[in-house]
């Protein structure tokens, strides 16, 4: 067991051990899949009382950047769910500040079709490829008349990958937690207009293949137009 903490010289709370945890996360000391000393050694390491660690715990889960493991080899382990709490908390400030669907729509669009020429610059093989698997699943889910909500979420955020900037990873991450929300509300998808937004995909993935920007963000507009009409159902 090694020694990562100093013990403090005067009484600290939890946030500043939270933060001294966090320091040597963003450090590379420990890395997604490590787990940390158990609760007594790094109390023992800090100089502080157990439960002083327990609540340093907790605050650390409620970011995201551990998880607590149950069982003879649990225990608290690094993790990467901070873009998951985020786009819970983006939710919540959603919902608290009451921001319409056309609000929701509008900032999509100019995030999306300034994102879109990122794309078109910079996606790879790979990325193409995601994208045309993301499509194909989707066709496939809809022959078996299923709607392929996931899949059509997920193309957005295959979308903020390929433009190479992890700002978009994030904020798409973040609005497509409330576009989820709006669909869980909704009574039931017509599978017409889910066949339609996958179409609509394919003819983007077709224009960012071409290079062709401006088709791109054309198409994304009536995208956005058919996503609000049946978000609006809810």
């Amino acid at each position: 067991m090694g020694t990562y903490f100093k013990p403090y010289k005067i009484k600290r709370s939890f946030e500043d051990i939270s933060d001294e945890i966090k320091k040597l996360i963003f450090q590379g000391t420990f890395k997604p899949g490590d787990k940390l000393p158990s609760e007594t050694e790094i109390a023992r390491q800090f100089n502080v009382s157990r439960q002083t660690i327990r609540e340093t715990m907790h605050i650390l889960e409620q970011s995201g950047f551990i998880t607590i493991q149950q069982g003879v080899n649990g225990g608290p382990f690094i993790s990467d769910t901070i873009l998951n709490r985020l786009s819970i908390l983006f939710l919540d400030i959603f919902y608290f500040k009451k921001v319409s669907l056309e609000e929701l729509t509008e900032a999509r669009f100019d995030i999306e079709k300034v994102m879109l020429g990122r794309v078109i610059e910079r996606a790879d093989d790979s990325d193409l490829k995601a994208l045309k698997d993301n499509i194909a699943e989707a066709k496939a889910k809809i022959k078996s008349n299923a709607t392929p909500f996931e899949e059509n979420t997920s193309f957005h955020k295959l979308l903020a990958r390929a433009s190479k900037n992890y700002i978009y990873v994030i904020v798409i991450e973040a609005l497509m937690a409330v576009v989820s929300d709006f669909h869980s509300r909704l009574e039931k998808v017509n599978i017409e207009r889910s066949e339609r937004i996958t179409e609509h995909h394919e003819d983007i993935l077709q224009a960012i293949m071409e290079r062709n920007h401006a088709r791109a963000v054309d198409l994304l507009g009536n995208l956005l137009e058919d996503v609000s009409a049946i978000l609006g159902e809810t």
